[in-house]
């Protein structure tokens, strides 16, 4: 199956490390569809006009409206042929400039939903962490929102090819790895290391039978589900299942820290991992006492992906 992903676009260098991430991790593969989207916002009279057509509408707008798009244009032709340049075809690749009433981000996750990608991929300002805890970002806010598509966050330039996945025995780290599965099949590079932190505010989880036969064979969960380690064994399972090669599958384990959220980001920079992949709870369930390990991984993580699976 194709992957598709929407990439939230604009002339920062916030979205050219985006690109370049894309690029080491999918170029030479034919099986990637990458749409390009960037949103123009504008007032609502502005927009008044919009069942014109493109160039009625564009006429129609200021001319520091009209300055923005053509510039937009122009850095997504650009971004077209640096994805070509670097692996990933221009028939891969499709373009859209969206001149909209409402906020940027909501734009962008109505396409993600509409759309139906497999994933919603931006790369991360460059504030601080209490710039980002004061005043919100793009990405917080979309991380916020967003539980209904896979979400990556790129922040800097990453170039490791290596995914540190957390498990704890959950469903939703299943979840996760069935969206690494998806999106790994066929890849001639990349590394997946099991991670498990034991540490002592670790929320210890069971993983039921009902949702196991879901995503493995009820031969396998009747063998394995009581396993004290089905942490490990059902995400690899998973993975080999999807014909990931056994040998590029790692499992590593701590029982060192106290919090979970800081073991894992410890070892995304020991082990220089360029992609951390995190499950999360439904919205509609309750925080631990700590708050979201997804969260904390998210705020306290630099130069590195990170994937967020609702």
């Amino acid at each position: 199956m194709e992957k598709k992903l929407l990439i939230a676009m604009d002339a920062s260098v916030y979205s050219s490390n985006t690109l370049h991430y894309l690029e080491r991790l999918f170029g030479g593969q034919e099986d990637i569809r990458i749409h390009l989207l960037t949103v123009i916002p504008c007032s609502p009279s502005e927009a008044a006009s919009q069942w014109l057509n493109e160039q009625e509408l564009m006429n129609s707008l200021s001319r520091e409206k009209q300055k923005q798009c053509t510039s937009a244009k122009k850095f997504l032709h650009r971004a077209v042929e640096r994805l070509g340049r670097n692996g990933i075809a221009p028939e891969q690749v499709s373009t859209e400039l969206k001149i909209s009433t409402t906020s940027p981000a909501a734009e962008v996750l109505n396409s993600a939903r509409k759309g139906m990608f497999d994933a919603l991929v931006i790369g991360r300002r460059g504030v601080s962490k209490l710039e980002e805890l004061i005043m919100g970002s793009v990405s917080s806010t979309m991380v916020q929102k967003c539980h209904d598509v896979p979400i990556w966050i790129i922040d800097g330039v990453v170039d490791s090819r290596t995914f540190l996945v957390p498990v704890d025995g959950s469903h939703f780290t299943l979840n996760a790895v069935d969206h690494l599965c998806h999106i790994l099949k066929g890849n001639p590079h990349a590394e997946v290391t099991l991670f498990h932190s034991a540490s002592m505010f670790a929320q210890k989880q069971d993983l039921s039978e009902g949702y196991c036969n879901r995503l493995l064979s009820p031969e396998w969960c009747g063998k394995h589900g009581s396993d004290k380690e089905i942490y490990f064994l059902a995400p690899r399972q998973m993975l080999i299942n999807s014909g990931f090669p056994p040998e590029r599958i790692h499992r590593l384990e701590t029982r060192k820290g106290m919090y979970p959220s800081r073991q894992i980001v410890r070892q995304a920079l020991i082990d220089d991992f360029g992609t951390i992949v995190m499950g999360r709870r439904h919205k509609e369930m309750a925080k631990g006492v700590f708050g979201s390990v997804t969260e904390k991984v998210l705020a306290m993580s630099d130069n590195t992906a990170v994937w967020i699976v609702g």
